[in-house]
Order: C-alpha cells, then sequence, then structure tokens
C-alpha cells in the first residue's frame, strides 16, 4: 500500500481555485466515450461489463460525460468535489437509477469502499494541476482497478508514456508504469472546452496491472521513494545521487550486474531495473532522503 506523499498535500481552498475546464463539446465527447467503449456507436455497442464490476467517474462536472457511462446499463458511481455541481448531478441521477452521486473530495475518497467488492473501471476529466498526487491516490487502490481513462494536460500525458532514455521519461513515468500499461489515446484541442485550457489535452488509458506484475512482492512506498532520489537531480548520475544511501562502489557493482554503465542516469533506467536496485541497495532509503530530494 502506497503511503501519502506529503510533497503532493494540496489545501482544499487550493483545490477550490484551480478550476476545471469542462468538456463542452459533444463531438468530442462522442470520441472519447468511443475510446473508452461507452458509446453506442462503438464497436459492438457500449458496453456494460462484466457482472460486478462499476464505473467510477473523477471530477462529474456538470455530467458532461456521466451521460455516456450511465446510459451503458452499468452502474456508475459519480465523483464531484463542487457542492453545487454534484446537486446538479442528483436531477441525472433521477433520469438512471443506475448511477449514484458522491459529493466528495477524491483525493479523500476510498475507492475500495465506494466500489463495494466490485471491480472499478474509473474515468476523469482531471484539474491539470493535481493530476499527479490524483494518480498517487488511485494507485493505492490498484487491486480493485481494472482500466483508468483520464483526460489531463497533453506535455503530462507524454510523461505517463514516455520511455527510458527520452526526455519526458521520469519519476511520474515510473509510478505509472510500475502500475498500469498507459497509452494515448487521443489528443484534444483547448477548444473542446469551457472554459478552454491554455494547453493541449490528452486521454490517456491506463490498464492496469502493469509492470508491478511481473516483479516479487515489495514495499511499494519505499519502491517509489528510492525512485524519487534516483531523480532527485535528473542530469547526475545514480553514483552521486544514491550517495546518501549507498557507497558509490556498491553501485557501481549494481549496475554493473545488470550489464549498466557506471555512468548510467535514472532517465535510462526501466521499471524493472529500478526495483532490482532497490531490492539490493534502496532498502536504506528513508522519508529524510524523499523530503530532501523534493526541496
Amino acid at each position: 500500500m502506497l503511503r501519502p506523499y506529503a510533497c503532493y498535500t494540496v489545501s482544499r481552498m487550493a483545490r477550490q481555485k484551480l478550476g476545471q475546464h469542462f468538456l463542452s463539446d459533444a463531438g468530442w465527447r462522442e470520441k472519447i466515450a468511443r475510446a473508452i467503449g461507452v458509446s453506442e456507436h462503438s464497436i459492438g455497442g457500449a458496453r456494460t461489463g462484466a457482472a460486478g464490476s462499476v464505473w467510477i467517474e473523477v471530477g462529474a462536472g456538470h455530467g458532461e460525460m456521466t451521460r455516456h457511462l450511465a446510459a451503458t446499463g452499468a452502474d456508475v458511481i459519480a465523483v464531484e468535489f463542487d457542492p453545487s455541481l454534484a446537486k446538479r448531478l442528483h436531477d441525472l441521477a433521477a433520469e438512471y437509477p443506475n448511477l449514484t452521486v458522491v459529493a466528495a473530495d477524491i483525493l479523500e475518497t476510498d475507492i475500495a469502499a465506494l466500489a463495494a467488492g466490485r471491480r472499478v473501471r474509473l474515468y476523469g476529466n482531471l484539474p491539470y494541476y493535481i493530476t499527479s498526487p490524483i494518480l498517487h491516490h488511485l494507485f493505492q487502490f490498484a487491486d480493485h482497478l481494472d482500466e483508468i481513462h483520464i483526460v489531463i494536460q497533453l506535455e503530462v500525458a507524454f510523461r505517463l508514456a514516455a520511455r527510458p532514455g527520452t526526455r519526458d521519461y521520469g519519476y511520474l513515468s515510473v509510478l505509472t508504469q510500475y502500475f498500469s500499461r498507459p497509452s494515448l489515446a487521443m489528443k484534444i484541442p483547448p477548444g473542446a472546452f469551457r472554459p478552454p485550457p491554455e494547453v493541449a489535452s490528452a486521454l490517456v488509458s491506463l490498464r492496469l496491472p502493469g509492470e508491478r506484475a511481473k516483479l516479487p512482492p515489495m514495499d511499494e512506498s519505499g519502491l517509489l521513494d528510492f525512485v524519487k532520489l534516483c531523480f532527485a537531480q535528473k542530469r547526475k548520475t545514480l553514483l552521486n545521487n544514491l550517495r546518501p544511501i549507498a557507497e558509490p562502489e556498491q553501485v557501481r557493482q549494481e549496475l554493473q550486474r545488470q550489464s549498466l554503465r557506471a555512468d548510467s542516469r535514472a532517465e535510462q533506467l526501466s521499471v524493472a531495473q529500478f526495483a532490482a536496485l532497490y531490492s539490493t541497495i534502496g532498502k536504506g532509503i528513508t522519508t529524510e532522503f524523499t523530503e530532501r530530494a523534493d526541496n
């Protein structure tokens, strides 16, 4: 189980001020519905999903995508932080008896409790500035999730799906790929939203499990703290970034064991290679080191 990351704590007031860009364009809503399999025009028609599954929508807003989800006949739980928007969603729930509206902050919501034993598919149009903390929170419930579809800033979407050795590959890439298999489903222009954001957006699909399923069980919070330390100063080598917890010669030997160069940097390692390094030299990491890396 992941522990909360202090560096990602966002106050309630701050979240209220961030705002949300609502998907107002019906054409783009239909494209997204087709991509996630909830459109009546999807191949084979809209999916209702296997018995015992539920859709959870994060940031349901005015119900822009909620209607698509509910029209499949599947159970849908719409989570909306803004009380006034949640109140409006209750009108839609009167039309769809399979829709439940929950007025809550997703960062404080127990996904497993909401699911009540059912497998979860999740859709969300996320406030761009808290994408990382939301992903951290959702991955705490990875054992309950089958797929996550999120509309996020295009730049962040590239980071989630980036491969080792590329410019966008970083801590968020490793986190996402450890728990899921990300793919960029489509780019979405600013004009699809009201108000339009200043940046391009994208729909990203995350299918679970990710690399986690191929690796031996381990302390996942410890692993991610270790990865964060590895990326603490991206231009520095692992030998330098890991000095707080391991002697350079020990790191050098472990890199050699994995057929990696002694001057390797974090962006060159795969998820499996990070896990292998953590299993041998990462156990000494503490919150003190990761907090230092955040500053």
